[in-house]
């Protein structure tokens, strides 16, 4: 697999008698079995619940549940291609309710909210619709081993009017929200009266990780291919301006520097402006203020220049975390105050035997742990020790869209790494989320799913207009 984000992981539950009838878990003839819940349904967590509702939940010997706050699942690396319009996310969202019935798991809707270790309780908030009524009420689930895999949220580094002015790409909303904007931008400039001021239609993206990266190109090619669709007074050549902004010397400073130069000059040749060792001050409703002083207009402005844990683990009854708000777990991923619980994905800080630095929060590093977690989660049923983890970097890859893949894998088949770009490049990209998804359905219902949206993209625009 390769680098990017991801989220979510299970643990073990037992139901006690005085929790209200509609929150119990375990079967009333089974309160003795033991429950496996999943805080986060994220890449990590998904996987991770589906196999173990497979192997341990359909075979009755352990009851599975997943804790989630949303109703669907999106593969978190896709939404670069979502706000850019490449994608639509409804052909490619999952639905919890769906995939627990399919896969012996049980979904509880619900945001944890706070955790109660001697009790063994996770405390979800209450939960309700747009039009403020109550779904769910305030609850809580008991558990034997919980694991929480909650992801990651947008760090903004305390950067004045970046909560009010910019879009992170966290959520499946939040890039269809910038997808809609970027649209009604278009709309907006071809129908007014007067010609198209400057910054009108300019996009700054603040932070060149593989999401800002990946996000700078699609949308490129995407703003063009909305405009191509009549909207003939306006001039992407004249108008449209997109700035990737690094604070670090190269983008991509995670990967390795071959990546970051071949992807630089693939984005220069197409007209991307970047502009590295560049540190943003202030976010305004017109664009971008640096620490030089220089003032970069945008209609729209991405914030993609770091991550952290969600704000919930901080004091999560005690658990220890790192100034990421990350959870610090031990090889074996459990928590270091807490055997019970563990944590898999980027809401972890798991050490990387033999280096210095922690495993990475990358997708590749989420689809490991989950399937290491799924196999030490059946030993411990059984009494066995637990294995530590232990992480595989097999490479990276960046997709600019059709443009170019760029990349570099290592493993054991070669015992090097090599560069590798272009289509078999692309090929190696697309098949991570194959490989995500023959986890969560299997080979065939993949094979047929993959053959479906490619039938149905044939009879669809090139981007998403609405």
């Amino acid at each position: 697999m390769v680098n990017q984000g991801s989220k979510g992981s299970p643990g073990l539950l037992l139901q006690s008698a005085g929790t209200p009838a509609r929150d119990r878990v375990a079967p009333a003839s089974a309160p003795d079995r033991h429950c496996i819940v999943v805080v986060g349904g994220g890449a990590a967590g998904l996987e991770l619940v589906t196999q173990l509702g497979n192997r341990l939940g359909r075979r009755g010997r352990a009851e599975i549940v997943l804790v989630e706050k949303s109703r669907t699942h999106l593969w978190k690396p896709l939404l670069h291609s979502v706000a850019a319009g490449s994608i639509d996310p409804g052909e490619l969202e999952l639905n919890y309710l769906a995939q627990a019935h399919w896969h012996g798991f049980r979904f509880r809707f619900g945001e944890m909210i706070g955790l109660d270790r001697k009790e063994k309780k996770v405390r979800l908030a209450v939960t309700r619709d747009e039009e403020g009524r109550e779904i769910t009420p305030p609850r809580a689930i008991h558990y034997d081993t919980l694991v929480i895999a909650i992801g990651s949220v947008t760090n903004d580094f305390g950067t004045p009017g970046v909560a009010q002015h910019a879009i992170p790409l966290e959520t499946a909303e939040q890039a269809t929200r910038f997808n809609r904007r970027l649209v009604n931008a278009c709309i907006r400039a071809h129908a007014q009266a007067e010609l198209v001021r400057p910054g009108q239609l300019h996009v700054a993206i603040i932070g060149a990780g593989a999401t800002g990266t990946e996000l700078a190109a699609e949308l490129h090619r995407t703003v063009r291919e909305v405009i191509a669709y009549g909207l003939d007074r306006v001039d992407p050549e004249r108008d449209v301006h997109i700035v990737l902004i690094e604070a670090a010397d190269r983008i991509l400073p995670a990967l390795p520097p071959r990546i970051s130069e071949a992807t630089l000059g693939l984005l220069h040749n197409v007209g991307v402006d970047v502009q590295t060792g560049a540190r943003v001050s202030e976010v305004t409703a017109e664009g971008v203020r640096l620490t030089g002083g220089e003032f970069i207009p945008a209609e729209l402005v991405v914030w993609s220049a770091g991550i952290k844990a969600p704000a919930v683990l901080h004091d999560l009854d005690g658990l220890e975390t790192n100034r990421l708000n990350q959870l610090v777990v031990t090889p074996s991923l459990q928590t270091t105050r807490d055997p019970d619980v563990f944590a898999i994905g980027d809401c972890a800080a798991c050490p990387r035997l033999g280096f210095p630095d922690p495993v990475p929060p990358r997708a590749q590093a989420a689809h490991q742990q989950a399937s290491h977690l799924l196999s030490d989660l059946a030993r411990r049923l059984e009494g066995k020790p637990l294995r530590p983890f232990a992480y595989r970097d097999f490479g990276s890859l960046v997709s600019l869209g059709k443009y170019s893949t760029v990349g570099q894998l290592m493993g054991a088949l070669v015992g090097r790494s090599f560069f590798i770009e272009g289509y078999f490049a692309r090929l190696m990209y697309r098949s991570l989320y194959t490989m995500h998804e023959i986890a969560l359905h299997g080979l065939v219902k993949t094979a047929f799913g993959v053959l479906g949206r490619g039938l149905s993209r044939r009879a669809q625009p090139l981007v998403k207009l609405h």
